[in-house]
C-alpha cells in the first residue's frame, strides 16, 4: 500500500515511501481483465475485454462517448458486476472476495458525490474507517492529505460549503486515505485549478514510483500522453489499439502521430476532422 507525499513538500519533491507490508514492490500484475462483459437487456456494453494492467505503472483507458470506457471502470471499481468474465486486483477476484480486492482500490469519479452534512475531516475519517483504518495514524495522513489540496483551513467546515474544485480534491484524498495499491480514476482534473491539476499529475507519478498503480481514464489525450505508460483505446465496447506510444503509432500506420490524432484515426474520428475543415472553408468563404 503506497503512501502520499509529506506534507512538508509538493508531490515531485516527496520522499516517502511505500508501506514494507505491501506487495507494491512485487513485479507482475496489478489488475487483470478476462472476457469481461457487460450487457444491459440485449445490449452488449462491453465485449469479451481482455486487459492486463502491471503493478508501477500508469495505465491509460481511452475512447469516445458510448465507447463502453466508464462502463469497465466502473466494474473495476467493483460498482457494477460484469455480466460474465473475472476481475482480479492484485491477485483477489472481484467476484469472489469483494472486500478484500476492492481494499486495494481507491477510486476517484468523474463527479463527486458526498455527505454535504460532513466536515472534510469527517469524511476522510468516515471513507478510512470502511476499510478499518482509524487512530492517530488515519488523523495524521487526513492532514497531510488536505496540506496537499490546501484544504487544511476548511478541515471542519461542512462539504456543502465547498466549491466544485475542492470536492474534487476531498474525494481525491478520500482515495488515497486507506494506502490503496490501485487507483482507478475517471476524468481526474475535471474542477482542478491549473495547480492543482499539476499537482495530481505529480502525485500520480510519485504513486507509481513507490509501487502503486494507476489506471485512468480521461477525454484530455494530452494529459494522456503525457502521463500514460501505456494505453488501451475502446470503442464499441472492444480494445482496437494497445500499447505505448510508439506501439500505437505503429499499429494506427500514424508515423510520428500525437494521441490525439491516432485516436481519431483507430475511432474513426477523421471523417469529423473533415467535415470541420469543410464549415471553417464554407465561413471563411
Amino acid at each position: 500500500m503506497t503512501d502520499v507525499p509529506s506534507k512538508n513538500t509538493d508531490a515531485s519533491a516527496s520522499q516517502a515511501g511505500p508501506d514494507q507490508t505491501a506487495s507494491g514492490d512485487a513485479p507482475g500484475e496489478m489488475l487483470e481483465l478476462r472476457g469481461v462483459r457487460k450487457k444491459y437487456g440485449t445490449f452488449e456494453a462491453v465485449k469479451s475485454l481482455d486487459l492486463v494492467v502491471h503493478r508501477g505503472e500508469i495505465f491509460g483507458f481511452l475512447g469516445p462517448n458510448g465507447a463502453g470506457k466508464t462502463t469497465t471502470i466502473r466494474m473495476v471499481a467493483g460498482i457494477l458486476r460484469p455480466s460474465g468474465g473475472e476481475i482480479v486486483v492484485g491477485g483477489d477476484d472481484l467476484n469472489r472476495e469483494p472486500e478484500k480486492a476492492k481494499s486495494r482500490i481507491g477510486y476517484i469519479p468523474d463527479r463527486p458525490y458526498l455527505y454535504d452534512k460532513l466536515s472534510g475531516g469527517e469524511f476522510l475519517r468516515f471513507v478510512a474507517g470502511l476499510w478499518g483504518r482509524e487512530g492517530e495514524a488515519v488523523e495524521a495522513r487526513a492532514d497531510r492529505l488536505l496540506e496537499l489540496f490546501h484544504l487544511a483551513p476548511w478541515k471542519d467546515e461542512l462539504i456543502e460549503s465547498y466549491s466544485h474544485g475542492m470536492r474534487q480534491k476531498i474525494l481525491i484524498s478520500s482515495a488515497l486515505i486507506h494506502q490503496p495499491e490501485l487507483i482507478v480514476v475517471d476524468e481526474p482534473m475535471v474542477g482542478l485549478d491549473p495547480r492543482s491539476a499539476r499537482l495530481l499529475k505529480d502525485l500520480f507519478r510519485e504513486f507509481v514510483g513507490h509501487g502503486g498503480t494507476v489506471f485512468l481514464s480521461t477525454h484530455t489525450l494530452e494529459v494522456a500522453e503525457a502521463l500514460c505508460d501505456r494505453i488501451a483505446i475502446i470503442n464499441h465496447g472492444e480494445i482496437i489499439a494497445f500499447g505505448t506510444m510508439d506501439e500505437l503509432r505503429s499499429q494506427a500506420e500514424a508515423g510520428g502521430a500525437h494521441l490525439e490524432e491516432i485516436f481519431l484515426k483507430v475511432t474513426g474520428g477523421e471523417a469529423m476532422s473533415h467535415v470541420i475543415e469543410s464549415l471553417r472553408e464554407a465561413i471563411e468563404k
